[in-house]
């Protein structure tokens, strides 16, 4: 199937109305990162209702309010931070810059309840006409040494704000929260997790954003780059698991692997990591586990 095209609706939907896929109404791509099996300690697994990640919430709906035009919602699902709420969530951390913010009008959400702190990856310096040239012209290759730049700049400028949302697992091990950039794609292991099964959720996202692929290609549409080029507005959005693969080898080679990444940019000691380790990881024998193996 070509990984540029629409998916078939059905499917989606049916995708979406299953873990590790939660419904949040205004929201897409928002997804548990629990029930995940960690190889390095086989009987443990990533703890559910937990760590969630998602696009932008921008779009977060109340009762009698809708999403934008481009994403259909059924009346009945038109209590996105109450559900939000029901999930246990208090905590947002946004990872988007404030260009981002302000480009596509997309401010950050009053939510009773919870918490949201501002952890932009990118700072505003970061996004100058010239290094958003640079980056648009390696997304829209669609190749993977391309993205490899990408996600490298990703972690040389990400450290601060990865490290705070680390340190929140490390501190408050049951308050739940999610973290999302603004497609819920690109800017969000140290569970130990297999990188089969890291990549084949990095693939979700596929189904995930399917819901706003209109509203993505028009926001693409007003870059000169992309208005002119419909399949280099695609390969932008492209979630291949080949490229969480070489993804997590750059990891290793560039950064020797998670752990000496969080402790170097991060600001990490030995004794976090351990800690947020435990705060991960839950017994696969919890009867409350529903693991994605």
């Amino acid at each position: 199937m070509d990984d540029l095209e629409p998916l078939d609706p059905q499917f989606v939907q049916d995708q979406l109305s299953r873990l590790p896929f939660v419904t949040v109404a205004g929201v897409i791509n928002i997804r548990d990162l629990g029930g995940l099996p960690s190889h390095l300690y086989p009987d443990l697994v990533t703890k559910p209702g937990y760590l969630y990640r998602s696009a932008e919430l921008s779009g977060i709906t109340e009762e009698g309010k809708r999403l934008h035009k481009f994403v259909e919602l059924s009346p009945h699902h038109a209590l996105g931070k109450a559900q939000l709420n029901e999930l246990g969530i208090t905590q947002v951390f946004d990872l988007r810059s404030d260009t981002e913010i302000a480009k596509y009008n997309s401010p950050v959400p009053h939510i009773d309840g919870v918490q949201i702190s501002h952890v932009p990856v990118f700072k505003i310096e970061d996004y100058s006409p010239e290094m958003m040239a640079k980056r648009y012209q390696l997304y829209a290759s669609g190749k993977t040494e391309a993205f490899m730049e990408l996600y490298s700049q990703i972690l040389d400028h990400g450290g601060p704000a990865f490290g705070t949302i680390l340190r929140h697992v490390r501190d408050r091990p049951n308050e739940p929260c999610v973290f999302h950039c603004t497609a819920g794609k690109d800017r969000t292991g140290l569970a130990g997790v297999d990188n089969i099964a890291i990549a084949k959720d990095y693939a979700l996202t596929r189904i995930g954003r399917e819901p706003a692929r209109a509203m993505i290609i028009e926001r693409l549409n007003k870059e000169p780059l992309f208005a002119s080029n419909s399949e280099a507005a695609l390969n932008m959005f492209t979630c291949r698991d080949t490229t969480m693969l070489a993804f997590l080898d750059l990891l290793d080679e560039k950064y020797a692997g998670a752990e000496e990444y969080v402790r170097c940019f991060a600001g990490l000691s030995a004794e976090d990591i351990v800690t947020i380790r435990r705060n991960l990881l839950v017994s696969v024998a919890d009867p409350s586990i529903r693991s994605k193996a």
